[in-house]
């Protein structure tokens, strides 16, 4: 893995709140693009000052990745929308099994929103591209009036290089194949909602987010025929693992045993009536691959920092209703839907 670079040492310096005229083309944009978004951002692609990034060509097949990230809170336990939305976008690109190469960055703004409060999600920002190795290149702003927004939305898009020979999709899924998950299930959702709830724990619950481009590199030196990556954000590991076989036309049986849930967020989900299956994750990954490779993999997560408590927890088989069904420790089995309606809102 990359040596991780220093952090960022400055602070929130910018006083005052946002205005309209930030929005307006005029100094006071450019001001505060130069005060703040270049002065974080700083890379010498993004320091051309053009109207977009003019990139190297690669060999290999390109992808592209766009998340739109309107979480409530802004901040919470282990991260904010900073962290949040340059993590998510690197981790669209890394299920694909491409190597993150560029970002771009569109904000939102509200009239009123705080200026030091914007700076701390800039710098935030910076820091994870800067960890990650992937820069971000070029971006927009725009301001809308009080009351037509809410603080701050931020719409990242990323760019990535697939090598030949890596073909992972959810239709690679096939019976026999076994089910893996990089760590603990749940984490980042009930941090979000611990937070918006003014909730209180015996341990403080973070969320899980995290860039993990890097594992999946180190996944694929060890299987490059891994089948299916994704991360289970949204919806939880049961509205993915339904996506998938729906899309392969299999059916997927889990073990609850297998299954890693930390204890704190086990209780937190029982006290409030919450599946963990059903909880957003922003730093862990499914990987579906041949039975015969999953020792290999499992050896590969095990071995770096983000998979540490990674576990097969269960295989691809055979079934015309593409259900997703896990065997409980009572011994008997039940089925893993798609949860109805939403359990969790902004939580991404």
């Amino acid at each position: 893995m990359k040596d991780t670079p220093e952090p960022i040492r400055s602070q929130p310096k910018l006083r005052g709140a946002v205005e309209l005229s930030h929005g307006g083309g005029g100094r006071a944009m450019s001001e505060l693009i130069s005060r703040l978004f270049a002065r974080h951002f700083s890379n010498p692609l993004l320091d051309q000052g053009n109207d977009g990034a003019l990139l190297p060509a690669q060999a290999g097949r390109l992808v592209m990745a766009t998340d739109g990230h309107v979480i409530a809170p802004l901040f919470f336990p282990g991260g904010d929308i900073g962290a949040l939305c340059v993590h998510g976008t690197i981790n669209d690109l890394a299920m694909c099994g491409a190597r993150p190469l560029y970002l771009s960055a569109a904000f939102i703004l509200e009239e009123g929103f705080s200026l030091e409060a914007l700076e701390r999600i800039v710098i935030s920002m910076a820091e994870a591209a800067r960890a990650a190795g992937v820069p971000i290149v070029t971006g927009d702003t725009k301001v809308v009036e009080k009351g037509k927004g809410d603080g701050v939305f931020i719409t990242t898009t990323g760019l990535g290089v697939v090598a030949d020979g890596v073909a992972i999709s959810a239709q690679n899924a096939r019976p026999g194949d076994r089910v893996l998950v990089s760590g603990t299930m749940g984490d980042h959702g009930v941090a979000i909602l611990s937070k918006r709830e003014n909730l209180e724990f015996e341990t403080e619950i973070c969320s899980d987010s995290a860039a993990l481009h890097e594992l999946v590199a180190a996944m694929l030196e060890a299987a490059p025929g891994i089948a299916v990556l994704r991360d289970p954000t949204r919806g939880g590991l049961a509205a993915t693992l339904n996506e998938i076989a729906h899309q392969a036309g299999v059916g997927i049986a889990l073990d609850e045993a297998m299954l890693p849930v930390s204890p704190d967020v086990a209780a937190a989900c029982e006290l409030l009536g919450l599946d963990p299956l059903h909880v957003a994750n922003e730093g862990k990954l499914i990987c579906i691959c041949r039975e015969a490779d999953a020792a290999a993999v499992l050896a590969a997560m095990r071995a770096h920092p983000l998979g540490q408590q990674a576990a097969i927890i269960g295989e691809v088989v055979e079934d015309a209703r593409h259900l997703v069904t896990m065997r409980t420790g009572f011994g008997g089995a039940r089925v893993v839907d798609w949860i109805a309606g939403e359990q969790l809102p902004r939580i991404c």
